[in-house]
């Protein structure tokens, strides 16, 4: 492989080493996309924060996308709003022809855990919102990229399309799946994304399948005291089912995580409850192994209901498969991240982050410094699910960590809030998007490159028909 390199200068103090992977690449793209995002540092960090504060859940992140499309359309992108159902879902484009590179950008955020951008406890918003996955970073940053690459583009120093997606909803609705089966990634050649995390490396772990149903429970009320007898308890359903669940622990491969949380089990203590409701997710490390967990589930649901003597249903609500990991998309984003070089903190930060260490009981370690090498793909991954897996099995798909948050704190909790609303975040914001701008260099400028990704996906993906874990209809789109 040839690699020529081009020292350039950075903001602030740092030497970068701008590798091309290709003999036909011009070093001097790599160099113009990093410094073009080292200039609108302030503006990212603005953006940022503002997504920040507004902390919007699931389908109702309309400021949060009216931010980033008014961004992307200040800077010449073809705007598509409300795409695949969803009005805070878009697609912004630029250029012509292939080929067709996309980004993907999150923006909601949890209920629940408002937090102040301070080393202690200290909610913003009493009872609100906050980004505890850290995806204010995450669509500015893939923002950034794109509008950097957009700037080669119109200057005639690339050829071909960027497209930034506005993909809202990936905590709890899998709004990619409805996007993916709209046909909204139709015709992209390659897709590419970033997670916030605690340390930083290209990503080659996939994540968890999962799906999220529904159980419910309909019964008969009746006094509790005077004839209970005439009653059918949907507690009781209620009981017995997460007992069952309880019970399969036991029996199920370590891959596996089952988490329930009862939703509805009665009123009152005196009156025999009709109506009882169990959300429930199942994982594994494959989106097989969730399919051989489901017919037991419902199963343990029908006995439940059995034992109570009431009806009930088992609705899936949504879902995500696993994402399949790419070896050569790793080496792509692998040789720009050390290019680059890893992010420097100030002591300052480090105190910010060891502080947040002390508060959630962890060992006070600070920023992980450095960047994790190239490793292999293990058959089990770490916990947690993206909808970036349903994407990665029609596009082929490029992954990065970044750490924004430090070192072993937990994640979706407070102490992510405090440190995405902050320099510490806005810091390894900056890195993903200057590692995924010059990988979008890469795949514009080198048709080998994409050969390449194009082989590996398609013998990975070879006899696989993707369908997602969505239901018929339209997304579940809140009602004002």
């Amino acid at each position: 492989m040839f690699v020529s390199r081009l020292v350039v200068r950075a903001a602030p103090f740092a030497l970068l080493t701008i590798a091309t992977l290709s003999p036909a690449a011009d070093p001097r793209n790599k160099r113009d996309a990093a410094a073009a995002i080292d200039g609108r540092r302030a503006e990212m960090a603005a953006l940022s924060n503002r997504i920040w504060a507004y902390a919007e859940t699931a389908l109702k992140e309309t400021q949060s996308a009216a931010a980033l499309a008014a961004y992307a359309e200040k800077h010449g992108f073809r705007m598509e709003l409300g795409v695949a159902g969803m009005p805070t879902a878009f697609v912004a484009s630029f250029g012509e022809g292939r080929p067709v590179i996309g980004i993907i950008g999150e923006y909601d955020a949890l209920p629940g855990i408002s937090q102040k951008a301070a080393p202690a406890k200290e909610a913003l918003v009493e009872g609100g919102a906050g980004h505890g996955c850290g995806h204010n970073l995450f669509g500015t940053a893939s923002l950034a990229a794109a509008i950097a690459v957009k700037d080669l583009i119109a200057a005639g120093r690339l050829k071909g399309t960027v497209k930034f997606f506005g993909t809202p909803a990936e905590e709890s609705v899998s709004g990619k799946a409805y996007m993916i089966r709209d046909g909204v990634f139709r015709g992209v050649d390659a897709m590419l994304a970033w997670h916030p995390e605690d340390r930083t490396r290209a990503d080659m772990q996939s994540s968890q399948a999962i799906v999220d149903f529904r159980v419910e429970f309909r019964g008969r009320t009746a006094h509790a005291a005077f004839d209970p007898w005439n009653g059918r308890s949907a507690a009781d359903a209620v009981e017995a089912f997460t007992h069952g669940v309880n019970l399969l622990r036991e029996h199920v491969k370590p891959s596996v995580r089952l988490h329930y949380t009862v939703q509805r089990a009665g009123d009152v203590p005196n009156v025999v409850p009709e109506y009882g409701r169990v959300w429930a997710w199942v994982r594994d490390s494959t989106r097989t192994g969730v399919d051989q967990l489901l017919p037991r589930l419902r199963e343990i649901a029908e006995g439940a209901a059995k034992i109570a003597g009431v009806e009930h249903s088992f609705t899936i609500q949504t879902g995500s498969w696993e994402r399949m990991v790419l070896t050569e998309a790793g080496k792509i984003l692998d040789a720009n991240l050390h290019a680059l070089g890893p992010v420097q903190y100030t002591e300052e930060e480090q105190k910010f982050a060891r502080a947040l260490q002390r508060a959630a009981g962890v060992p006070e370690k600070g920023m992980r410094l450095g960047i994790l090498p190239l490793e292999q793909q293990r058959p089990d991954p770490p916990g947690g699910s993206t909808d970036v897996g349903d994407v990665s099995w029609v596009v082929p798909t490029l992954h990065l960590c970044v750490a924004t948050a430090p070192e072993d704190v937990p994640w979706h909790a407070w102490p992510v809030v405090a440190s995405g609303g902050m320099s510490i975040g806005h810091k390894g914001m900056m890195l993903a998007a200057k590692t995924l701008a010059l990988s979008m260099v890469d795949l514009l400028e080198d048709t080998a490159l994409r050969d390449k990704l194009r082989s590996e996906f398609a013998a990975k993906t070879r006899g696989v028909v993707y369908k997602g874990y969505i239901p018929d209809g339209p997304p579940p789109v809140p009602r004002n």
